[in-house]
């Protein structure tokens, strides 16, 4: 299917060869700014530099979005001086570590300006979102000028949340959904009954030994503070282990499915393959999901959001 996000191309164009070889007849002559703009031109067969690097300097743009503007960190990831990996920190890593938070990643600890275990996670959960569309993006947890591209093209604007484009579509097969889990990257995407975007929440899914199962499901019942604790306490002997609201899900076709949107009581496991097949979400988050859904709302599960199911990822609105 198409994607609304333009890939970054990694086919670099050719300068066409010159049509001779030959020097210039000894009549025409050569001035000296003539000849020091023939000494500069590149070999004939020189590739060209990709997108969103600036052809006259040779080096990449920096970023144009203004989270990541005026950050000197960040100029020298995009030109490809650096790569900001463990141990790493600064203000240019802070901002970076914002964006992730407000695309909706998992970032335990929060934008502290410092690369560690948690901000390498929240990195390769988005490059693995990236990647579906900016091929130079690898999933190594590390900042590089691919990634920091791709972040400053996805980012939302300053002081807001969300994504500004490759968002997935709110239909699976034609049926409108409320909610579409990415499994791949660990994200939640809500949508209000209109199919706009309401939020975005970092969640956790199925272990290798218990993965979450793709497909369209349906909310079958919604479970409050007291009939979630009391549902861990029966289960897992532990009243905090669903966290403060549960959504059980049935496959569309009314088969019981096994699995539920639900909260944690460990927080800093949203981002990881980790459950017994539930998707978990922060205890704010599914307070914000209990609320907005109904039951018989429609909940797509996908491993990523250009899913053939789905719609063409579009812009938000």
């Amino acid at each position: 299917m198409t994607s609304s996000i333009s890939p970054t191309s990694t086919r670099l164009p050719v300068l066409p060869p010159d049509v001779s070889d030959a020097p210039p007849p000894a009549s025409l002559g050569k001035s000296p700014r003539v000849q020091r703009a023939l000494d500069a031109r590149p070999p004939a067969g020189t590739p060209l530099p990709p997108e969103g690097v600036d052809r006259l300097a040779r080096t990449p743009a920096p970023p144009a979005n203004a989270r990541f503007t005026g950050l000197p960190q960040l100029a020298d990831v995009a030109s490809g001086a650096h790569v900001l990996g463990p141990g790493s920190q600064g203000e240019g890593l802070r901002a970076v570590q914002a964006a992730l938070l407000d695309l909706g990643f998992a970032l335990h600890g929060g934008s502290d300006g410092r690369h560690g275990p948690h901000t390498a996670r929240a990195l390769r959960n988005f490059q693995v979102h990236a990647s579906r569309t900016f091929p130079a993006v690898r999933p190594t947890g590390a900042l590089d000028a691919a990634t920091l591209r791709a972040l400053d093209a996805l980012a939302p604007a300053p002081g807001t949340r969300g994504q500004a484009r490759g968002l997935p579509s709110a239909f699976f097969d034609g049926q409108q959904v409320r909610v579409v889990v990415a499994l791949q990257e660990h994200r939640t995407f809500l949508f209000d009954t209109r199919g706009q975007l309401v939020d975005i929440f970092p969640n956790a899914t199925g272990a290798a030994a218990s993965p979450t199962r793709a497909g369209l499901k349906v909310v079958r019942t919604k479970l409050d503070q007291l009939a979630t604790e009391a549902a861990g306490s029966r289960l897992w002997n532990d009243r905090h282990v669903f966290g403060v609201r549960m959504l059980d899900l049935s496959w569309a076709d009314g088969r019981h499915s096994g699995e539920e949107l639900h909260g944690t009581n460990a927080p800093a496991l949203l981002g990881t393959d980790v459950s017994h097949g539930c998707i978990r979400h922060s205890n704010e988050a599914v307070r914000v999901l209990h609320d907005a859904l109904s039951v018989g709302d429609r909940v797509a599960v996908v491993e990523h959001v250009d899913d053939p199911h789905l719609g063409v990822p579009r812009p938000v609105a």
